[in-house]
């Protein structure tokens, strides 16, 4: 066994305290240059936001932002549109913030379940006054309107009323629109919109929805 060259170890030290040095003055830099960029963000208002797209997780992230508010004591208003037939996981944990959260699952399930356009409508329209009455509301700081988009898509709703309203919101308030096929103006009309992108669904592949996964 021989012992380690005394240079070789000094040199790969050397080494490693030259990248550490050039990776803290790139980190600096960065810094920097984010720390102006959020000098020039100063306003503070309420956001039209809008999740679309085929890839699953749309309704999931707004749940993270309802808990987010939530988390901030602040209060918080839902209309689901379509699950209202299902019992979904996040029904159940947020009905328990009760002081803080309002949830109207207002749907009877997807167009194809109850294969009742007139019911249909009815009960998307019952949602659409649950929703107005939340937005007119001036202690709530969110409002989330799942799968509204749904709804749009079928015309189940008058899309010029409700674009109406939502660009009329008060200024303070946060509104969330979730569900696929989001009309185009709604979408020049939102602040933040994300569209969720299908890669890969276990759904194909025979999995079945599962809790805690889809509901």
């Amino acid at each position: 066994m021989t012992d380690d060259d005394p240079s070789e170890a000094a040199g790969n030290a050397a080494d490693a305290a030259d990248a550490e040095r050039r990776h803290a003055e790139k980190m600096a830099k960065k810094k920097a240059v984010r720390d102006r960029m959020l000098e020039t963000k100063t306003e503070e208002r309420g956001l039209l936001i809008v999740h679309t797209g085929k890839g699953k997780g749309k309704t999931t992230a707004a749940m993270g932002m309802v808990l987010r508010t939530l988390g901030h004591g602040k209060k918080v208003g839902i209309v689901q549109f379509v699950k209202g037939a299902w019992s979904t996981g996040e029904r159940v944990v947020l009905e328990r913030f009760g002081d803080l959260c309002t949830f109207r699952a207002l749907g009877e399930g997807f167009t194809w379940e109850t294969q009742d356009r007139s019911r249909d409508i009815a009960a998307a329209t019952a949602a659409w006054a649950a929703a107005k009455e939340m937005i007119a509301d001036s202690s709530l700081s969110m409002v989330l309107l799942d799968e509204l988009n749904i709804v749009l898509r079928y015309d189940y709703l008058p899309f010029d009323e409700i674009l109406a309203t939502l660009r009329a919101k008060p200024p303070a308030l946060h509104i969330v629109v979730t569900g696929r096929n989001a009309r185009e103006e709604l979408i020049e009309a939102a602040d933040l919109v994300t569209e969720m992108t299908l890669i890969k669904h276990p759904f194909r592949a025979g999995v079945k929805a599962q809790p805690g996964i889809e509901f």
